[in-house]
């Protein structure tokens, strides 16, 4: 997501040479990658936070003390309510989470195989709400909600016209039963699960305890990124959170 962020990394590669591949060093960069993805570190004035990388990250590679992390590690944070005002997919957060998607095999909807897989074949692809936007305006759930990235998955364009305005108890049915699907509930429920969906809940047509379901889990990968725990907010709804997207015109990579 931040093209800046290439160059402290390129410069530690580079001075590590075919080292990066050890597991424990290439465990501890992508510890950092994903604290200043997350953390969003890399937007704006950065000149200063390049150069402490590259310092405190060959430290501490080359020093005994694992404790001694480097400052963008120490400094990232991820607040819970982040996701409820994370609506710009230009968001280095945004692109980030996706990404996450995509490493746990994420699968479309429609078309046999991972989002990855149809990726690399051409296939149409693009990141569509799971509880259609028609169904949720009907329903009168406030667009501050649905359109975050809660509610937003990689989906295939066949898959997105399938699931149109409808519930989803509606959409997913038609889409098992279509001819060039033809799938049982529970081969469904695994592919939602690659998207970390509760399938009950979908299936339920319950847009509140899915939402509340779900952001647990997408913080749940953002904490296993960041190697921090990341504690859910103690209360205030995506429907409730300021419209603040102070952090979401990051430059698109």
């Amino acid at each position: 997501p931040y093209r800046t962020q290439l160059a402290p990394l390129a410069s530690v590669l580079a001075l590590l040479e075919e080292r990066w591949k050890e597991p424990r060093i290439y465990d501890k960069l992508a510890r950092w990658y994903w604290c200043g993805v997350l953390g969003e570190l890399y937007g704006g004035a950065v000149e200063s936070r390049i150069a402490n990388d590259v310092e405190d990250l060959l430290a501490w590679i080359e020093g005994d003390d694992e404790t001694a992390e480097p400052r963008s590690i120490h400094d990232a944070a991820f607040r819970p309510d982040r996701l409820d005002r994370m609506t710009s997919r230009l968001s280095a957060a945004y692109k980030g989470l996706n990404v996450l998607l995509l490493r746990g095999n994420a699968a479309d909807f429609f078309w046999k195989g991972t989002i990855s897989e149809l990726d690399a074949e051409d296939v149409a692809l693009d990141i569509h709400h799971i509880f259609p936007q028609d169904w949720c305006e009907k329903q009168r759930i406030g667009k501050k909600q649905y359109n975050t990235v809660v509610n937003k998955t990689p989906l295939s364009y066949k898959a997105n016209r399938m699931i149109g305005g409808v519930a989803p108890s509606v959409y997913l049915d038609k889409l098992q039963k279509h001819e060039q699907v033809k799938i049982d509930d529970a081969a469904m429920d695994a592919i939602l699960k690659t998207h970390v969906i509760e399938p009950g809940l979908l299936r339920g047509d319950d847009f509140q305890g899915f939402y509340a379901a779900r952001k647990l889990a997408l913080l749940g990968l953002i904490g296993q990124a960041m190697g921090k725990a990341v504690q859910p907010a103690e209360s205030g709804s995506a429907a409730a959170a300021e419209d603040e997207e102070m952090q979401d015109e990051e430059q698109e990579a």
